[in-house]
């Protein structure tokens, strides 16, 4: 998905990267590829790719890390803070996380996660869907551009629902909010700590020598 250039600007996915074996994660926010703010969490399991974990959908709702954030860094200008999905709740990483016919693919365990029964549209974190199934990752008929949403804000209001910039359905419930920046997924085999605030962003991240973020 995209291509190397335009890797930190839009959609990218490395496919070698996403089924290759990791024990770290670190999301990042940036801004024109300036880190603003990041965390870094250790995975339950080790030696499992990116693919395996978000495709295991059915039941889903894994919490996929442990001890919460090894590391998080964020910069004194950051702004935004205060509902960003990432960095304003604690807690561990969820993937995958289904309730009744909606579900979002990464949310953090501080932040309110629905019952798995509950259809209340009130869970919130990054690449979401409402009337879709969650345990396929098929949207219901008629539904795939309407209730998609790619980054929601830490909320309790299931209406309407306020998401970051235009990249959503066609939905009636949908607030337009500001971009608050990009956001970066980096995984790792071994290293454990990512380079902080101000950091200039690229494909690859050396931390150490021979420990580097992909």
């Amino acid at each position: 998905i995209g291509t190397y250039t335009n890797a930190l600007t839009k959609d990218y996915l490395n496919r070698v990267v996403w089924r290759h074996p990791i024990s770290y994660i670190a999301l990042v926010r940036h801004q024109a590829g300036e880190v603003d703010a990041v965390k870094v969490f250790r995975f339950k399991e080790s030696a499992r790719s990116l693919l395996s974990r978000f495709q295991a959908m059915n039941p889903g709702r894994e919490v996929v890390t442990e001890g919460g954030p090894i590391q998080e860094s964020v910069s004194n200008n950051a702004q935004n803070m205060g509902d960003d999905p990432v960095f304003s709740v604690g807690g561990d990483l969820a993937f995958n996380w289904a309730y009744s016919n909606n579900g979002a693919r990464i949310v953090l365990t501080g932040g309110r996660l629905s019952e798995a029964s509950m259809n209340d549209d009130n869970t919130h974190g990054l690449g979401n869907h409402f009337s879709c199934n969650p345990l396929t990752g098929i949207a219901a008929r008629g539904q795939e551009t309407v209730w998609n949403h790619e980054i929601s804000n830490i909320q309790d209001s299931p209406s309407p629902t306020l998401v970051q910039g235009t990249d959503h359905g066609t939905g009636s419930k949908y607030v337009s909010g500001p971009v608050y920046g990009n956001y970066a997924i980096y995984v790792s085999e071994d290293a454990s700590s990512f380079p902080g605030p101000g950091q200039k962003l690229d494909i690859e991240i050396e931390v150490v020598p021979k420990y580097k973020f992909f």
